[in-house]
């Protein structure tokens, strides 16, 4: 069962790239991102060193150059090309990594076929890990279409559809409660151990943000008013001069923001739609500014749990900033080696989204998933989420 879902997750990997001509492969437009052939070489890369590598024998290792080419932040492992430039790796060519992802797929079917279950956790890891690659290969390909004169469309059916409907609240108690991971599937490190934290009672948000809202705070001064921002982001709203959401389009004024940039193209901008493509520091100057507040991560845990369906949307549509820093549940350690820097190094600096949108592969998510950026961040597909 492992090795059928794993080989059909590779499948959908290539699949993602079919609508796509060969020079957008190499499509990097900022440093945060990388361009797709990229995510297929790195994903490979991952089953070549840390599965194939070490435990098939007779398996030849890739060309040490690609290793170098397509190593992301393991220092284990060993030096690699620098983030910001991943777009001039024009080769290998696109034909020499898919057949690369050929040879590791065959290398997979003849280990996973015979190997011992103790190998299962790091294939496993490895399915979820090509999962989270193939929601941002479509979250930087957006990046990189948003940036040309001629704004490309990846798809017609690709963009977010749902609308959002009047809002309610949920009221939950307080007290001493219990979050993180329990029981036997699949979870990344970081979501456990799973342990107790004392909340005060509190009521979370049935609806995300939608557009009609954001244009009601950008109307009333939002970018204007340094009240309403930290100190880092308003700074950054100077230098940046931010107006909007990452991909509106149109001018200052918030009647005049008429279009969003999707991966359908450009498309009218739907008031009744979520919100999207915001930074932390916009999300949190918006629920500032509504007289509420982001909910911290162990509140929206303990709500979806509670509530359910009630709170619409807490999948599928849209990553959902929290208040809360990355930092290490109590008792995380992670794993041994290389594995270890998967998760835990990042803890510093970022911040924490729940949920999963609506680019995440269908089983790839959970209520317990920490997701986590950089505050200023905001090509993700993240938006907003109420509580008080």
């Amino acid at each position: 069962m492992l090795l059928e879902t794993l080989l059909e997750v590779r499948r959908r990997s290539e699949a993602l790239i079919s609508p796509l001509e060969p020079e957008d492969l190499v499509l990097q437009g900022m440093e945060d991102a990388s361009p797709p052939k990229w995510h297929l070489a790195h994903t490979t890369w991952f089953f070549d060193t840390f599965l194939l590598q070490p435990h098939l024998p007779g398996h030849t290792a890739c060309d040490p150059r690609w290793s170098y080419q397509f190593n992301s932040y393991y220092e284990a492992v060993g030096e690699r090309h620098p983030r910001p430039q991943r777009g001039l790796l024009s080769r290998p060519t696109i034909r020499e990594v898919l057949a690369w992802r050929r040879r590791i797929d065959l290398g997979l079917e003849q280990l996973l076929d015979r190997s011992c279950l103790e190998l299962h956790p790091v294939a496993e890891l490895g399915l979820h890990h090509e999962q989270q690659h193939q929601e941002l290969l479509l979250m930087d390909l957006l990046d990189g279409f948003s940036r040309q004169p001629l704004e490309p469309t990846y798809a017609a059916d690709a963009d977010l559809t749902l609308r959002v409907s009047d809002a309610g609240w949920l009221t939950c108690d307080g007290g001493l409660m219990e979050i993180g991971h329990s029981g036997t599937g699949f979870h990344f490190d970081n979501e456990g151990p799973r342990h107790r934290v004392w909340l005060e009672p509190f009521e979370l948000a049935t609806q995300l943000v939608s557009n009609a809202d954001y244009r009601a705070f950008i109307a009333d001064g939002g970018y204007e008013r340094p009240e309403l921002w930290m100190s880092e982001g308003w700074g950054l709203r100077q230098r940046l001069n931010w107006q909007a959401p990452r991909y509106w389009r149109g001018s200052g004024e918030a009647a005049e923001w008429q279009d969003e940039f999707t991966l359908a193209g450009r498309q009218p901008l739907d008031p009744a739609a979520p919100v999207r493509h915001l930074s932390w520091f916009e999300a949190d100057a918006f629920a500032r500014w509504s007289g509420a507040r982001l909910p911290v991560e162990a509140e929206w845990e303990v709500a979806v749990t509670q509530h359910g369906e009630r709170i619409a949307a807490a999948h599928d549509t849209l990553w959902q900033w929290t208040a809360s820093p990355y930092r290490p549940y109590p008792g995380f350690t992670p794993p041994d080696g290389a594995i270890g820097e998967y998760n835990g190094k990042f803890m510093s600096s970022q911040f924490v989204l729940r949920g999963s949108c609506w680019l995440t592969p269908h089983g790839h998510a959970r209520d317990t998933y920490r997701n986590f950026f950089p505050p200023a961040s905001r090509w993700m597909a993240s938006g907003v989420r109420l509580a008080r």
